[in-house]
């Protein structure tokens, strides 16, 4: 009996061996000939007694007809995976192998003639027990296209698609721990500069935000899918302020980014709701602020971290992130953590992120590398001493859902590896509770977005895992083999390195800034000119600049434009022409003009004489301007001698610091010399002996006719004889000297 079974096997096996062909052959390009997609697997994981659905389509990309072709299921034989790596690895295969398995020939789907370039739909319905699963684990599977082509006298497999099967029916696993952080990020969009209206209505670099907010939209999306998800939100202040800005009327900049053709806004009701909504889905969940406008921590700390002040504007941007959400939400958040882009960390990276006050920095795996010793995937919490915690996060999990997940193939994959990821930490060591971090992307798409919610759902639904919070992680047990080496400076990734804020932005930054300190201590309202611009500097430092350099330099000049422009409008009118001083002493006017809307005060008007220093100018004066006004402050000048000298007027604030620049105008000195005044009294005299002489020719003549007449000429009157002073009623003239200068 046992030689006829052993000879039933060995004639099984040939007849299996023959067939082999049909099911295996295939080489070269034929085995892509045809792109087959799974666009749908339901149930994502199948229990006992459940039929695997799955549905997709098949593309003839090659060049001749297929036919007599279909498609069918094949399970990866010798059991489930036995690592995470082995997930990756089938997952990136494009041409069949043979361990791929044999097809189920029982559950097969016909395919009818399949031209170049045509593509048709199937549906494959499978009992879990033909599958042959096995134990709990994460079993290989694979969608084939059999078929064939002209000159070909056999069947081949000209098309595979693989996925994955989390089968978990026995259980008994301790469950491990995940924190799925639920970021909402998005670019600055505000501008420094605001309408001229009276409530300083925002202008928007753009209205892509709207677009966004609208339902279907990237953050609609986010809010309406994590209400229902058990995450921990992890959100930019600065989206609230800025999402709040648009409750109100707001501009937009006009065609080409015209910032003083600006229209209106479109996104104020859809904002009004997100925020509404916003504020019911966070409710008392756990919230994780990150500093206002999310600093770049990687390049401040590559880049920034000497040049004076970028510290303290991180400072700043962590301090801002409570009050922000407070005023908005009004909740209080978590500000204690930091996240550099892409969990990318080193140990200047952590220096950094400490001094502005976190004690946990969010990092991933291919960061923070484990050794080759170490069988599991380890909690995430890694403490470094001083207090600070790293919570390293996974990074396959992290990045599971970067690509297109518009196609419904992609979505589908990424949801079948995510879980089955999942499955796999927890099968890697099934006795160890452990705690998991998953940091995705700072900024989803709507539709990355419900991919990572269809995949969440799951896996917390598994029985394999748990949801935790964020500050549950922070408090794990450290895995005792896990890494806790920060990486060096050098170890760095290079293309993150290249996308980096330089040195340069950093120095612009602070020179606006310390512009900006000089500019607003002479204001009579600071806050409208100090929050706006410290607003635009913090966001001119945003994670969100990697990749558009050119984009960050133009935030950056339009900041410190505009505060030029605003200085300027503050300044000491123009003299026209030369002045001329009409004697040693002289008023000299100036004029200060205020352009802006409000009074400015602190100022000083000082008034130098030139090198020469011919003049001796009355003190400084102080100056205060009412907005829209002019001032004219008058300064006595005495000069030293005649000539021609240079003036400089020049405002200063009250630290003795220039404000502006100087106005430089000529000053012409002429005065009466005592040469002049000689001449002057030689002509008096001789108009005065001119008079005399007239007044004694006209008495001799008066005289003759007297004696002609036989008159006298004595009237009794003895002053009628004395000769009259010839001097002017006033006296001797004498020069004025008021000498005003015009």
């Amino acid at each position: 009996m046992a030689a006829l079974l052993a000879g039933a096997s060995l004639f099984a096996g040939l007849l299996q061996a023959q067939a082999a062909p049909a099911a295996y052959a295939a080489t070269g390009s034929d085995t892509r000939s045809v792109d087959v997609s799974v666009d749908s697997l339901t149930p994502t994981v199948p229990t006992k007694g459940d039929t695997v659905t799955v549905s997709g389509t098949v593309t003839n990309e090659g060049k001749q007809t297929v036919s007599n072709a279909h498609v069918s299921l094949r399970v990866a034989p010798g059991g489930p995976l036995t690592s995470r790596s082995a997930i990756t690895a089938a997952a990136s295969r494009t041409s069949y192998v043979t361990s791929d398995g044999y097809e189920l020939t029982s559950r097969t789907a016909a395919v009818s003639d399949l031209p170049a370039g045509v593509t048709r739909s199937f549906t494959l319905k499978v009992p879990v027990s033909a599958l042959g699963l096995g134990r709990d684990g994460v079993y290989q599977l694979g969608v084939s296209l059999t078929g064939q082509v002209h000159g070909v006298g056999y069947a081949q497999i000209l098309g595979i698609e693989r996925t994955f099967l989390p089968w978990y029916p026995n259980g008994g696993a301790k469950s491990t721990q995940y924190t799925f952080l639920w970021p909402l990020v998005d670019r600055p969009h505000l501008t420094v500069r605001s309408d001229s209206d009276d409530q300083q209505s925002p202008i928007f670099l753009n209205d892509d935000l709207a677009k966004d907010l609208a339902p279907g939209g990237r953050l609609q999306q986010m809010v309406a899918l994590g209400k229902d998800l058990p995450v921990t939100w992890v959100i930019d202040p600065d989206l609230l302020a800025t999402v709040d800005a648009m409750t109100k009327k707001y501009q937009v900049a006009g065609d080409n980014g015209d910032l003083k053709n600006t229209k209106a806004g479109t996104g104020t009701d859809d904002a009004k709701q997100w925020l509404k909504d916003l504020k019911a889905a966070v409710g008392n969940r756990e919230v994780v602020a990150l500093p206002f406008s999310d600093p770049d921590i990687a390049s401040i700390a590559h880049h920034g971290r000497n040049v004076s002040g970028t510290l303290s504007n991180l400072k700043t941007a962590t301090d801002l992130s409570t009050n922000t959400v407070q005023t908005v939400l009004g909740i209080t958040p978590t500000t204690d953590t930091a996240w550099p882009v892409d969990g990318a960390v080193d140990s200047s990276i952590i220096d950094v992120a400490t001094s502005a006050g976190a004690d946990k920095i969010i990092a991933r795996s291919d960061s923070f590398r484990e050794s080759a010793a170490l069988s599991y995937t380890p909690t995430a919490a890694r403490p470094l001493g001083g207090g600070t915690t790293a919570l390293v996060a996974d990074s396959l999990l992290s990045t599971a859902f970067q690509g297109d997940m518009i196609k419904a193939a992609n979505e589908t994959l990424a949801v079948q590896k995510f879980v089955s990821q999942t499955l796999m930490i927890t099968m890697q060591a099934p006795e160890k509770k452990r705690s998991i971090l998953v940091a995705p992307q700072r900024m989803p798409t709507a539709s990355q977005a419900q991919a990572m919610a269809r995949a969440i759902t799951t896996a917390t639904e598994s029985g394999w895992a748990q949801s935790a919070t964020f500050a549950a992680a922070a408090k794990a047990t450290p895995d005792p083999g896990a890494s806790r080496t920060v990486p060096s400076r050098s170890a760095y990734p290079a293309s993150l390195r290249k996308q980096e804020l330089g040195t340069e932005a950093f120095q612009t930054i602070q020179s606006v800034q310390s512009r900006l300190n000089g500019f607003v201590v002479i204001l009579s309202r600071k806050d409208r000119v100090s929050v706006p611009f410290g607003t635009a500097l913090l966001r001119s430092m945003s994670t969100q600049w990697r990749g558009d350099a050119k984009g960050s330099k133009t935030f950056r000049d339009a900041i410190g434009g505009y505060l030029s422009e605003l200085t300027g409008l503050v300044h000491i009118l123009d003299k026209r022409g030369n002045l001329t001083l009409s004697g040693r002493s002289a008023t000299i006017p100036v004029t200060v003009k205020n352009e802006l809307g409000q009074t400015v005060t602190g100022l000083e008007l000082r008034l130098t004489s030139g090198q020469d220093n011919n003049l001796n100018i009355s003190d400084p004066q102080a100056v205060t301007v009412e907005g829209g006004h002019t001032r004219s402050l008058k300064f006595d000048a005495n000069a030293k001698r005649n000539g021609q000298t240079t003036v400089i007027a020049q405002l200063y604030t009250t630290d003795g610091t220039p404000y502006g620049d100087s106005m430089t105008f000529q000053v012409n000195v002429t005065s009466i010399t005592s040469t002049v005044m000689l001449v002057i009294a030689g002509g008096l005299l001789l108009l005065v002996l001119a008079g005399v002489r007239m007044y004694r020719q006209r008495k001799r003549a008066a005289a003759a006719d007297a004696a002609e007449s036989g008159d006298d000429g004595d009237d009794g009157n003895p002053e009628s004889e004395r000769p009259h002073d010839p001097a002017p009623e006033n006296g001797s003239p004498r020069t004025s000297n008021p000498a005003h200068i015009q």
